[in-house]
């Protein structure tokens, strides 16, 4: 089991341990929701172009519900920051 600071959201700690446990490299996830910074459970991690693919395949064989894959690019003060890999989950 993986240690985080502050602690994972409880709604998407199963999925984060999955993924990490099988070496893909989450840096931000929340549980979705009100209140919450998605509105859908939510993981980000990095990696070359393949490596969406491998994540959903480990997700696929957990039985984790994904709505999405995304290959995202952030802006921030005004220049492209990325690619980064975003797996959105069904509640």
């Amino acid at each position: 089991m993986n240690i985080f600071d502050p602690p994972l959201d409880a709604g998407i700690e199963k999925a984060v341990n999955i993924l990490r446990n099988a070496g893909i490299e989450t840096y931000e996830s929340c549980e979705g929701g009100i209140g919450h910074a998605y509105p859908e459970p939510t993981i980000r991690f990095h990696g070359d172009r393949f490596e969406g693919l491998r994540a959903f395949v480990v997700a696929m064989q957990n039985n984790l519900n994904v709505t999405y894959l995304r290959r995202i690019y952030q802006i921030i003060d005004g220049e492209l920051i990325g690619p980064y890999w975003e797996m959105v989950f069904s509640k």
